[in-house]
């Protein structure tokens, strides 16, 4: 079941037209959700993010895009489904048809899909970077556009080489983010992680990792530019998602990573879950 525009709508009956902006000109922003026990987790990071996104987009909000309306509209679509309790949404934006690079109205139309969530943190984890193109720096790719070549190109990359994920870099050959994922390193008691600047996506569990790290008296958390032979020679590396939460990187290429930390702030982010939307 799909929600457009507040219209609960079959998926097979469905459809984009020709003019659709999103199709043809990646013209979309969207968050990725997880539903657990019928509710949002960190609904309303995710909203404000959102709502920032279409600002910086120039996209228009229209009056009733309101946390509750959203909120509710989200809620109703997976009520509708099959997967009540454990579910993985999408909540995509995008301009109304028609234009070429420049658009007829800045007008918007919603999307909610929501599907079953089967993932779940693997105990063997392996990465590796992937260097055909990169992620150039800059606010623009901080911002979870439908544009995501990079990513799709990163990820076939990723099967034919039978990694579960891979790292990206940008033009000044500094980590970015993983294909689906910020990054943290570890080297004693110092965590770092990509700066904004650096051109990662400003993901929700990056904000609530940093924040768990800032309360803690024993470790500093820096955000900043990291290069690959900094993860080379680091104790720890995890990646952080809205799905997954935490998940610790075990295998670089010949470096095998401990997971201390990473498996520390799922216990605490598990907790932040059950206390907070």
């Amino acid at each position: 079941m799909l929600n457009f525009n507040g219209k609960l709508i079959e998926q097979s009956a469905f459809s984009l037209s020709a003019a659709n902006r999103a199709f043809k000109y990646g013209d979309a922003i969207f968050e990725t959700l997880k539903i657990k026990n019928s509710s949002i987790v960190f609904w309303e990071d995710h909203y404000f993010r959102l709502m920032a996104s279409m600002r910086m987009l120039r996209m228009e909000i229209p009056m009733e895009f309101t946390l509750e309306f959203l909120e509710e509209e989200i809620l109703k679509t997976v009520q509708a489904s099959a997967f009540k309790d454990q579910a993985r949404v999408r909540l995509s934006v995008f301009r109304k048809d028609g234009g070429k690079y420049t658009p007829l109205t800045n007008e918007v139309d919603y999307l909610v899909e929501v599907s079953e969530n089967t993932s779940s943190v693997k105990e063997s984890y392996r990465i590796d970077l992937f260097k055909d193109f990169y992620n150039y720096s800059g606010l623009l790719s901080t911002i979870k556009t439908s544009n995501r070549m990079l990513n799709t190109l990163a990820s076939i990359y990723k099967e034919e080489n039978e990694f579960d994920n891979c790292i990206l870099l940008n033009e000044k050959k500094g980590i970015v983010e993983a294909i689906n994922a910020n990054i943290f390193i570890v080297k004693g008691n110092e965590v770092k992680t990509p700066s904004l600047e650096e051109g990662c996506i400003k993901g929700i569990i990056r904000k609530k990792v940093i924040e768990l790290l800032q309360k803690n008296e024993d470790y500093t958390i820096v955000e900043t530019g990291i290069s690959p032979f900094e993860m080379q020679k680091a104790d720890e590396v995890f990646l952080t998602n809205a799905i997954i939460g935490i998940q610790p990187v075990t295998h670089y290429r010949k470096k095998e990573f401990a997971t201390k930390v990473g498996e520390k702030l799922q216990a605490s982010l598990n907790f932040l879950e059950i206390t907070a939307k």
